[in-house]
């Protein structure tokens, strides 16, 4: 048996599925999951993410949330964590950055929130001397000061998709057609949770709907609210979703979605808007959403590629400029993904980003 097999025995015994219904399977399904059945990243996989372009990335995060640890009067224990840490790279990248900063690894306790079991094996082998935490959920961090980093990890989460119809909202869900794969949608009715999109979309529009970032977003926030912390949120999308984002990726090509069940990665477009006012709920205070170039600049990544540049030369060298223009370039990943940081409303932002 396939996912494919698996979807349409489903469907057929109990109607189409939502778009968030079929994401969750072809990503986690215990058997037959994207995610749970590889190692999806690098030139052997299907995408690769900012860690795995450069060290640069990873140090940089680091040292941010370093510095916030400082400026929060360096709390410990602590809470390091990630969310979605692919290989543990980035993990990796921020631990040998902050290495140098008193106090932080002594005060540290390294926490992977992670899926899948394939990255879980990658990641011990990545931090290994590190014993870190692996959890299945946000729900199970300590109740303690939380120092985070979530690269990549709020687009893998599934999303419903409406059309608007009027004052109501026809959602697209995917169903059977000759046998095969096919969107659909439902009849058109009011939807509570974009009762606020209706301000801003006409007829047609296409708006996601992401259910499972809010919560977590909220439970990240009310641990920095209680007990201190910064989270840096680093993912594509912007303030405010529209239009269809979902998208397959398979061998570095974008696929069709329905084609290949499990057999490539999918993703949407993060709405930051949603992520921010989940963390004001919880009474966290939100950064500006900065694109990641100017994040990485602030940071100082230019000058960080001069100091790694010094010993290089030939294709080592042209590697690195060709790391550097990916990150921050406009054109590159520079304006497509943002940064929104989550802070105390007592303390100040995490560097790199404006209150």
């Amino acid at each position: 048996m396939s996912l494919r097999d698996h979807l349409t025995a489903r469907i057929r015994a109990n109607g189409p599925i939502s778009v968030a219904e079929y994401m969750a399977d072809c990503l986690l399904h215990p058997q037959f999951g994207y995610y749970t059945t590889r190692d999806p990243l690098g030139t052997k996989g299907d995408f690769t993410t900012a860690p795995e372009i450069s060290q640069m990335f990873g140090e940089l995060l680091g040292l941010s949330l370093a510095q916030s640890w400082l400026d929060q009067g360096s709390p410990a224990p602590f809470t390091l964590a990630e969310l979605g840490p692919g290989r543990g790279t980035l993990m990796a990248d921020l631990l040998r950055a902050t290495r140098g900063v008193p106090g932080f690894h002594a005060a540290m306790q390294i926490h992977l929130v992670e899926a899948s079991p394939a990255l879980r094996d990658v990641q011990a082998s990545t931090l290994q001397g590190y014993a870190p935490v692996w959890l299945d959920s946000v729900e199970t961090l300590p109740d303690q000061p939380l120092f985070l980093a979530a690269n990549e990890f709020f687009d893998a989460l599934p999303v419903r998709q409406f059309l608007r119809a009027g004052d109501g909202w026809s959602e697209k869900r995917i169903g059977l057609q000759d046998g095969a794969l096919a969107f659909g949608l439902s009849p058109a009715a009011p939807q509570h949770a974009l009762q606020h999109r209706l301000e801003d979309t006409s007829d047609g529009d296409l708006v996601e709907l992401c259910e499972a970032a809010a919560p977590i977003t909220q439970c990240i926030a009310a641990r920095i609210a209680a007990h201190g912390g910064a989270a840096l949120i680093v993912d594509y999308g912007d303030w405010r979703a529209l239009g269809d984002t979902l998208q397959a990726l398979r061998a570095h090509e974008p696929a069709d979605p329905l084609q290949a069940p499990g057999e490539a990665d999918l993703t949407a477009h993060v709405d930051f808007e949603a992520l921010a006012l989940a963390a004001k709920t919880a009474g966290c205070a939100f950064t500006r959403l900065t694109p990641q170039g100017v994040f990485l600049e602030r940071l100082g990544i230019t000058g960080r590629a001069r100091a790694l540049a010094a010993p290089l030369q030939g294709e080592g060298l042209e590697t690195l400029i060709t790391a550097h223009r990916r990150l921050t370039h406009p054109d590159e990943m520079g304006n497509l993904f943002k940064v929104l940081g989550l802070y105390p409303s007592q303390a100040a932002p995490p560097p790199g980003l404006n209150p």
